[in-house]
């Protein structure tokens, strides 16, 4: 079954528009966990104007499920953070300074040596890397040659597309996670999935190991509630056959 991880940078921006603890971001993450998640996202940016630094060490103290933390590793400070805490993964994004959402994957033709370099750095540490990349079967197979443990699909394109028709939005995303298992790459993807769209993509793709979840979650929850909403999105991921963890993955998970 492909693991479903909460980001949680919502519930962080709403109670920084009113300033105090309300609400707890710390006790929303533990009640995710106790409602079935496989794991939680975050993402600090520079301005802290969501998920602050210090939300991030408070975390790695609580959870007991995965914890991944994705964001732009050309900012130092967000290195020195993800070094400090290591968690299970850290997700490298290309962020720019003042984004509002991450938009694009990383050209890993272009940047090639810079990410070898900075995998190093993290998997140096113990940590699972994976790199944000567009559905691109290039940019998948240079994302191996950096020696990065996965990669994860942005899904936006897909996403926007699926209502024009599911069967065309999701080829370039077949072709590219097909890229991914033929080279041993482990897969994540994430980014606009929701209660719609989730399920088509996660059978075209059965191999695919996790979604990291967050927007269309956690809107979800004020009509549904955060535990049955966490349940909905599980339903989606259940009773897919994996074939890969059938005849046995060789290669990097």
């Amino acid at each position: 079954m492909t693991r479903l991880s909460v980001n949680i940078n919502k519930i962080a921006t709403l109670r920084n528009s009113r300033g105090g603890n309300n609400p707890d971001l710390i006790q929303v993450a533990r009640d995710c966990e106790a409602f079935g998640a496989q794991g939680i996202t975050v993402h600090p940016r520079p301005d802290e104007r969501h998920i602050r630094y210090n939300d991030v060490y408070q975390l790695k103290e609580i959870l007991t499920t995965e914890f991944n933390i994705e964001g732009n590793c050309q900012e130092q400070k967000f290195v020195d953070l993800v070094l400090a805490v290591k968690p299970a993964q850290v997700t490298l994004v290309p962020d720019v300074l003042g984004q509002i959402t991450s938009n694009h994957g990383w050209d890993t033709i272009t940047n090639k040596k810079y990410l070898t370099d900075i995998v190093k750095t993290f998997k140096d540490a113990g940590i699972r890397v994976s790199l944000f990349v567009d559905p691109v079967a290039e940019m998948v197979e240079a994302a191996a040659e950096t020696g990065t443990d996965r990669v994860e699909l942005y899904t936006e394109g897909y996403a926007s597309q699926y209502h024009n028709g599911k069967e065309a939005a999701i080829k370039p995303y077949v072709e590219a996670a097909e890229a991914a298992k033929k080279i041993g790459l482990g897969l994540n993807a994430g980014h606009d999935l929701d209660l719609n769209n989730l399920r088509y993509f996660a059978l075209e793709i059965p191999w695919l190991k996790e979604v990291s979840i967050g927007h269309a979650l956690i809107s979800d929850a004020i009509y549904f509630g955060l535990e049955n909403t966490i349940q909905m999105y599980l339903n989606q991921l259940s009773d897919i056959a994996n074939p890969l963890e059938e005849i046995g993955m060789q290669g990097k998970v």
